[in-house]
């Protein structure tokens, strides 16, 4: 896919590719995609031909419609400062389907879940028995 830098990947890519990438993912038409964000039709193909910018309220009315960040749409990875790659990761998430993210959120707290069984059930060194 043009635009991708296969290094970074999703977050390579400018506004066209990403608002074109999320219309494609939810299976929409241009038709279905200017009724779900509220332009009309010829804005999003002006959007996905790169002849256009959003402003901001049609930022915020893609972001809120497709539950993903601003910044997700608008930056290049190397565009954000602090960079912040568990946020970046938590964005990718937000692009999958509902059961690939349900896979992701369970192997997350069964992770948090080992960190603080880990932490709070390891014996430290201090209440070991000296002999």
């Amino acid at each position: 896919m043009p635009g991708i830098d296969h290094h970074q990947g999703l977050f390579w890519m400018s506004f066209t590719e990403r608002f074109l990438q999320l219309r494609k993912q939810h299976s929409l038409t241009q038709q279905q995609m200017a009724d779900t964000v509220g332009i009309h039709i010829t804005q999003v193909k002006r959007y996905e031909s790169g002849e256009a910018q959003p402003s901001l309220e049609v930022l915020k009315k893609v972001a809120v419609a497709f539950n993903v960040s601003t910044d997700w749409l608008v930056f290049e990875e190397n565009e954000r400062e602090p960079q912040d790659e568990l946020k970046l990761k938590f964005e990718a998430v937000v692009q999958m389907d509902e059961d690939e993210r349900r896979s992701v959120l369970a192997l997350l707290d069964a992770m948090i879940l080992k960190h603080q069984t880990k932490r709070f059930f390891v014996p430290s060194s201090e209440s070991k028995q000296q002999p």
